[in-house]
């Protein structure tokens, strides 16, 4: 029996130098910068030949993974910066409740050819628990 595919949570290596702080590059074949808009709740998308590499710059956003029928909520913000790494196959989506932007580095790794479905969102089979994503947010009390 394999392994399910998960994401992946990986601190960014940096290097201090006079006031300035340097921070590895992901290795990729494309680098996207992405803005979410504030208020968001994203649908659900699957890359079937791509990892993405995803690394908050500015404002936070909770990224939502469905895995076994259950979301999996991972707050990512730039008051923590780590490279979330997504395969292929890993059905996400992003929630952005604060009423800010947000803005991310996507570091593509492509495995294949991208295929159109890949880019064309899909329906939540459930709704999420946007409460919980307030929480991981800030925004409410636990």
């Amino acid at each position: 029996m394999g392994l399910a595919k998960q994401i992946e949570l990986r601190p960014l290596q940096s290097m201090k130098a006079g006031m300035a702080e340097f921070y590895t590059p992901q290795m990729s074949d494309e680098t996207l910068l992405v803005t979410i808009p504030g208020n968001t709740v994203d649908d659900l998308f699957v890359h079937r030949h791509q990892t993405d590499q995803i690394l908050v710059v500015r404002g936070a956003l909770v990224l939502v993974v469905l895995r076994d029928r259950c979301y999996e909520y991972t707050l990512l913000s730039e008051a923590s910066p780590v490279v979330a790494q997504i395969p292929p196959g890993v059905l996400h989506g992003a929630i952005n409740l604060t009423g800010q932007p947000c803005t991310l580095v996507n570091a593509v790794i492509r495995h294949g050819a991208p295929l159109e479905r890949d880019y064309i969102p899909l329906p939540r089979p459930f709704p999420y628990d946007l409460h919980h994503a307030r929480q991981l947010l800030g925004l409410e009390a636990a």
